[in-house]
């Protein structure tokens, strides 16, 4: 699926063990990450930005398909303007609705009213989540309130009792409102209409892009797309013999050409409205461990792509404590007469050091469309997170389409709760990656007393233990699965 402002999907298998999706690669920033760290953007931007992303959404529909999961996230804002991404669980047009027993995929605060209540999509569906991004993008202000994501969800299906409130909103823009937020989708503004009325309201030409952002945010994209047409030099194994590089190395260090069309000369236009110049202060980042696509036989100009929808399964592995020799067999103890290695490895005691101990960490079952997904390192829980934003996570448990507890590096029963027994669990016992929701409410597969274990995404040793298991007691506002009352226990390797 190419079009107008649309990253291509260049290849896919989302019939498999391991489902995915690649797109071409857009050296840009989210919105959603945009409107985290310099707040709302000035008016015209809006009305550009809603355009553009309107001709792309009339790309989708030519092709008989409704995107479904339009959302800040899923739109990357770049120097040749913003493009719709994610393409996870887009359908066609005339297919079956995509559900799962008692819900639908998506993220709730941008569904439309049908798609909340499990009703045939269609264009309009599309157009009803843009008008909600429009609302965000130019005020940080929900139109139907505040709350989290099922709440927000839950006032859209009933939005013709509880309609959206559109006060506050600037006229210009209350119009644009008014014309998507109808809760008949068949009234509803059409993609050629929404891209006309904002070009005349942004007062310039939809594809004019210089400057078409406030200047803090249009130097650090630039900096983003300088960075990644001069990607880094690998960095050799201290150890590794130097060998000659072959002809992908030269061509890696070599300017790139963007894959993205080059921006027009704008004419004079009106002044952008005030905009915050606070950069965020960066954060740490755990190591990543979502799948990356090479585009390899296209690396003159660089097509990179990324895979927006995978579960990603280390291996996990851990090495033994204990040296071995040049047969593989155990070492053992030196003799009197050997000369002890300067290269030992630490004896099992000293293998680990403890991070904290037994601290009180609850999973509780997901609410219907959501899904939590737990960083254990931290700890932190992110009841919130959305489908595809899982990385550095070690587990999620999700309501989304399949409902299951998922573990997102290996995870394994232990027979006790030492370090050392620990890691051998991880080895040897290791859980499915997937537990259903009919096995969780079984209780199948995990029970009372239970240990399980994992290598963490920072390679720490985590040991989970199972203190209780809650039958669901949600009536009805989540599926059946049951919450996990549990202790954390943190250790850092030291091998």
């Amino acid at each position: 699926m190419q079009g107008y402002h649309l990253v291509p999907v260049v290849d896919h298998d989302t019939a498999g063990a391991l489902p995915w999706i690649a797109s071409a690669f857009v050296p840009g920033l989210s919105l959603a990450d945009a409107l985290a760290a310099y707040g709302p953007l000035p008016l015209p931007a809006v009305f550009q930005l809603v355009g553009c992303t309107a001709r792309a959404l009339g790309s989708i529909h030519a092709a008989d398909v409704v995107h479904r999961d339009l959302k800040p996230g899923n739109i990357l804002l770049g120097s040749t303007g913003p493009y719709v991404i994610d393409f996870g669980i887009a359908q066609a047009a005339d297919a079956t609705q995509l559900t799962r027993s008692g819900g639908v995929i998506g993220t709730p605060q941008y569904m439309s009213p049908e798609h909340a209540l499990g009703e045939p999509v269609t264009a309009a569906t599309d157009l009803f989540s843009l008008g909600l991004i429009a609302a965000v993008a130019a005020t940080g202000r929900h139109p139907y309130g505040e709350g989290g994501a099922t709440a927000l969800g839950v006032r859209i299906a009933n939005t013709e009792r509880t309609p959206p409130d559109l006060s506050g909103y600037p006229a210009p823009l209350r119009t644009l409102l008014e014309r998507c937020l109808t809760a008949e989708p068949a009234a509803r503004i059409t993609t050629d209409e929404l891209a006309e009325l904002c070009e005349r309201e942004a007062g310039r030409p939809l594809r004019t892009f210089d400057s078409w952002l406030p200047a803090p945010l249009m130097e650090r994209i630039a900096r983003r797309e300088a960075a990644a047409a001069r990607p880094p030099a690998p960095t050799p194994t201290p150890t590794a013999t130097p060998t000659q590089p072959d002809a992908a190395a030269h061509l890696a260090g070599q300017p790139t050409v963007s894959a993205l069309p080059p921006p027009s000369a704008p004419p004079p236009g009106p002044a952008h409205a005030p905009w915050s110049t606070n950069t965020p202060s960066p954060t740490p980042a755990k190591r990543t461990r979502t799948p990356l696509l090479a585009a390899a036989g296209v690396v003159a100009v660089a097509l990179a792509v990324i895979v927006t929808w995978a579960i990603a399964r280390p291996d996990g592995g851990t090495e033994g404590a204990s040296g071995t020799g040049a047969d593989g067999k155990h070492s053992g103890t030196p003799t009197a007469t050997s000369s002890p290695s300067t290269s030992s490895s630490p004896s099992p005691k000293d293998a680990y050091t403890l991070v904290f101990k037994d601290k009180p960490l609850t999973l509780r079952a997901p609410a219907y469309n959501t899904g939590t997904h737990v960083d254990l390192d931290a700890p932190k829980l992110f009841p919130d997170g959305e489908i595809g934003q899982d990385d550095g996570m070690e587990l999620t448990y999700q309501d989304w389409g399949d409902s299951d507890l998922r573990f997102l590096t290996p995870m394994g029963r232990s027979t006790g709760t030492t370090p050392e027994a620990c890691s051998s669990g991880v080895d040897t016992d290791a859980l499915p990656a997937a537990i259903s929701a009919d096995d969780l409410d079984a209780g199948k597969t995990l029970t009372k007393g239970m240990v399980l274990c994992t290598v963490t995404g920072d390679d720490n040793l985590a040991m989970l233990r199972i203190t209780d298991v809650v039958p669901d007691t949600k009536q009805g506002l989540s599926s059946d699965m049951p919450d996990y009352v549990t202790t954390l226990t943190l250790w850092k390797s030291n091998k």
